[in-house]
């Protein structure tokens, strides 16, 4: 389903310590934190998720998903993936909380004031600042249009399981509620209902997702490999990787594989910052850079084989895309930018579930590598911790 190209655009081969990956092996696989291998979704929450999706739908004409980081990014990622822009769902979902624009909130409740809506809160600490600040000024809107009881049905909060602002407000006010794992942290949740109850209200086929991820995570190999040509790469001082994607329903997904990358390895002075192009756009600009500027970046290409086709004088328009991306790898490689290949047969939620597993192993293994915890995030804390201070200072307490 998946194929792996190493050798075509890259001058070099890797020798594997076979005891080296089996020790990162079970290093990961014992690792308190790797329960996106550990404790992959059960049917019975599937079929929860399907209930409750199905309730919005009945109920709202909107969906609004309160997230930010690894609480949205996934989901997000996948909805412009697989829904055209041009298409209307019954149950419209909007993404808030990620960013602190007065004019996009503006108009959000602007567009919002004659519709039904429902609200899926996302925070697994439930004191994150934007999803706080997001959530108060909703949750006021809500409660001027709906009863007590309605709100128990439209306000659905997904945070621990066990304690935390948000986990007591469930309690408090029996609003229905989803779990994220103890053992998961944002980045690495796809497969929990912080993401899986938005793709369901999009009427996404989150079974073949949950199976092809189930499929990625048999990758392992490939993915300690993958981990580590990039460290190979990062000590011939490649420090940049480049995700180019030829397609550009693959751009917010890999927004997705940026942040699991840099939250993941980039610590203690380490890492490799990654970057993503949308090609052919890019290019016409930062191709320029790409091909003959300061060689410090390689590429890993993500190739979709087969796509819906259309044809101009009888040429299949893929196929055209499927020789420029040759020529492009060919032409990097010849200015010193070499290419990692990755193949999808077709874009799909099973093939996307695949490669979801393999990026985050690959995540993982990469931090092991450059010996930092693949599951903590100490430098976002830092800018949380400032910004509180300010905030304080400011008298502006009163989500925090």
């Amino acid at each position: 389903m998946i194929k792996f190209d190493y050798k075509t655009y890259m001058n070099q081969e890797v020798s594997l310590d076979s005891l080296q990956k089996e020790k990162f092996i079970q290093r990961l696989l014992r690792d308190p934190m790797a329960g996106f291998i550990n404790h992959v979704i059960h049917q019975e929450e599937m079929e929860e998720i399907k209930r409750v999706s199905s309730q919005i739908k009945a109920d709202s004409e909107v969906l609004l998903v309160i997230g930010i980081g690894g609480s949205f990014m996934g989901s997000y990622a996948l909805k412009n993936m697989f829904l055209s822009p041009f298409k209307t769902l019954d149950t419209e979902v909007i993404y808030l909380g990620y960013h602190l624009s007065s004019k996009y909130l503006k108009e959000v409740l602007d567009y919002i004031q004659n519709k039904d809506v429902s609200v899926n809160v996302i925070s697994k600490s439930g004191t994150t600042m934007e999803i706080s600040l997001t959530y108060s000024l909703i949750k006021k809107e809500l409660e001027k249009r709906y009863s007590k009881e309605e709100l128990q049905k439209r306000i659905i909060i997904t945070t621990d399981s066990q304690k935390g602002k948000l986990r007591e407000e469930v309690n408090q006010e029996g609003y229905l509620s989803f779990s994220i794992p103890s053992d998961i942290g944002g980045r690495y949740s796809l497969m929990s209902p912080a993401h899986l109850l938005p793709l369901a209200v999009m009427d996404l086929d989150i079974d073949n997702l949950l199976l092809g991820y189930k499929e990625g995570l048999q990758l392992i190999d490939e993915a300690y490999q993958y981990a580590n040509l990039r460290l190979n790469l990062f000590h011939q001082n490649k420090l940049l990787e480049n995700f180019s994607v030829y397609d550009p329903s693959l751009y917010y997904y890999t927004e997705w594989i940026k942040q699991l990358l840099a939250e993941s390895e980039g610590k203690n002075q380490k890492g490799i910052f990654p970057i993503s192009t949308v090609n052919t756009r890019d290019l016409h600009s930062l191709g320029q850079f790409i091909q003959e500027g300061n060689p410090i970046l390689f590429e890993t290409v993500i190739r979709i084989l087969n796509s819906e086709d259309i044809k101009i004088e009888d040429v299949s328009l893929n196929k055209i895309n499927q020789i420029v991306t040759e020529s492009v790898c060919a032409a990097h490689y010849n200015g010193d930018t070499p290419s990692i290949i990755i193949s999808l047969e077709k874009l799909d939620m099973r093939h996307i579930g695949s490669l979801s597993a393999f990026f985050m192993l690959a995540a993982a293994f990469s931090s092991y590598l450059f010996d930092v915890d693949p599951f903590n995030q100490p430098g976002v804390e830092a800018y949380k911790k400032e910004v509180r201070k300010n905030l304080e200072e400011q008298e502006i307490d009163f989500f925090l």
